[in-house]
Order: C-alpha cells, then structure tokens, then sequence
C-alpha cells in the first residue's frame, strides 16, 4: 500500500508537504504545479488514509462517481475537495469505496451498496445509477426531481450576498463569467447561479445582457471571457464581476491586468469557491467560500442512513451554507 513517503519520493517534495496537500490544508503556500503534482500521484499510487477503521462497516462499498475527468478536477479543485470529504469520511466509516470518473465505463462498479455522485447528471444518467443500486445520494445537484437525496450549497444566498456587496459599494453595473457543463451523454446543464443572477438583477433593474459571458470552469476560459468582455465592452466594461468559480477569476485577472485595468479600482471581482488557491493570488481573490468537505462528509452520512434504513427513506435536499470572504480583488 503507498505511504505518504512513497508519494513525496515520486513528486520531489517533503512528506510534511504532501500530508498537507493531501489534507487540504488551506494555510499551505504551496505552487499550483507543485499542488497537481501531488494530487496525481496520490492518484496513480492509489494511496488510501490508513486511519483504523470501523469494523462493524467493514463490508459497506460505496461508489463515488465524479462528473468530470480527473485532469478537469484538478484544474478546478471543488470538486476535487468535495470528493475529498466523501473519501475522508468513508475512511472514517470504515466504507470501502471505488473511484469512477467521467472518463471511466459504469461497468467498473461492481457489487455496491450505494452511490455518491458529485456534479450534474442528465435523467438517463440517473437512470443508469439506479439500476447498479437504489441507494444514491447526488452532490451539488438538486435530485428532488428524481426521488433521491441530495446535498448543494447556498447557490441562493451566494449570489444575493455578492450583488448586495457590489450594490452597497457603489457598483451597480455587474458581470457575470460563468461555465456551462455538459453530461455525459451529451446532455447540457443549466447553473443554478445564472438563474439566480438574472432574476435577482432583473428585479433590480441592472440586469445587462452585455455583461454576461459564458465559457468553462478553467482558468483558460476565464482569461478568454475577460479578453472578450474588453474587447466587446471597452469603456463600457462593468465596474465588478460575480466569477463563477475561483479558476474562472483567476484567468479573468490576468487579462485584466494585461489590459492594465486595475483591480479593484476599476473592476471588482468576486469569485465562488474558496478554494486555497485564492488568498495566494494576486490580488487575493473576494471569494465565496464553499464548505466542500462538509459537502462530501454530509452525503457520505446521508448515504449511510439510506442503506441502514429498514424501509425506503423521503428524498431529502440538504443546504450547506456558505460565507461572502472579502479580500483585495473587490472594494
């Protein structure tokens, strides 16, 4: 079984410095290289916590399906935390558990007692969970629909929150950069936040069409998305953006700033996550912090009072809250 020596051996740094990685340790200041190195070679080693564990769960297997490749999850570490609660708490259950993600065949599940899917799902997706077993549990999709439980973030206040902040500092024109997904069978999914976004600045009045802008989940996108909005806009840039997640911002800064258009004197960003990534740039990135361990570690509890239950259970939706962080990229 790999150790953490084993893992610090392959990627050239320190034991002390993978155990904090690998514990998603948000006081660690640490590269983004020198991060995903780590990560995939915990990965490839297949390492597991050796923490004791449960005996009495020692049979209990759990699948955990990721909506994204593995390349993607470390490219926009959300999902990667929230996976990283699921795990932890299994380990702590003492649930055995197998990985799938979205480049892996369904047939590589075998003899489960129940699933933990994270991310977006199309019907027929959920279909297919359901017949590999009734037990699912589904993180940040609202599966109410479909008669299963599941565990989200405050999308509704997250969004509220930063466009009040905007309003109360004087900035009253808002962007909005934001990714759109697909499943995988092809199937396009809607964001919560964008919804969320229109209908509140709508009501508002504010809303500008101008001032959205739709790409991926990547910092890539989020370079190309600010590059267009300075493009398109010129002067009539907005005076803030609501960035859907910290790599999205990330990427949108650096255009910004290669336009020599200061943050956040002239744009002000907020991005959603939280993840460690975002104290350590620059500016330290406004930030919606998610509690995406709690997330993960949420469903794992829910997933295991579906399967001990003596009878099928209601579907539940479970809202972790979430927390407006204001650091140097917004007024």
């Amino acid at each position: 079984m790999a150790t953490i020596k084993d893992i610090a051996n392959l990627a050239g740094v320190s034991p002390a410095t993978v155990s904090r990685v690998l514990n998603y340790d948000e006081t660690l200041s640490v590269s983004e290289k020198t991060r995903k190195k780590i990560l995939l070679t915990a990965e490839k080693l297949e390492y597991r916590n050796n923490r004791k564990k449960n005996s009495k769960n020692k049979a209990i297997k759990i699948a955990i399906v990721q909506w994204c490749t593995q390349e993607e999850e470390l490219n926009d570490l959300y999902y990667f935390s929230i996976r990283n609660g699921v795990e932890k708490q299994c380990t702590e259950l003492g649930y055995s558990f197998v990985r799938v993600f979205y480049n892996d065949s369904l047939d590589k599940i075998q003899r489960v007692d129940g699933i933990i899917a994270i991310g977006k799902y199309s019907a027929a997706e959920i279909k297919n969970f359901e017949k590999i077993s009734p037990n699912i549990v589904f993180i940040d999709q609202d599966t109410l629909l479909y008669n299963h439980t599941c565990v989200l973030p405050d999308f509704q206040n997250s969004v509220i929150n930063v466009i009040n902040h905007f309003i109360e500092c004087n900035q009253k024109k808002i962007g909005l950069l934001i990714g759109k997904g697909s499943t995988k069978d092809g199937q396009e999914m809607s964001d919560d936040r964008f919804h969320i976004f229109e209908n509140y600045m709508w009501d508002r009045k504010l809303y500008n069409s101008d001032y959205i802008f739709i790409g991926k989940f990547s910092a890539d996108s989020g370079y190309q998305m600010a590059q267009k909005a300075i493009s398109q806009l010129g002067e009539k840039l907005p005076q803030a953006f609501f960035a859907a997640s910290d790599a999205i911002a990330i990427g949108a800064v650096k255009a910004f700033q290669e336009a020599n258009i200061n943050i956040p004197k002239r744009v002000s960003i907020i991005s959603f996550n939280d993840t460690s990534i975002a104290k350590y740039t620059y500016p330290a990135l406004s930030s919606i912090k998610v509690y995406t361990e709690e997330m993960g570690i949420e469903a794992v509890n829910k997933i295991q009072t579906i399967i001990s239950a003596a009878k099928p259970r209601p579907a539940e939706k479970t809202i972790i809250k979430t927390d407006l962080v204001i650091r140097d990229s917004s007024l």
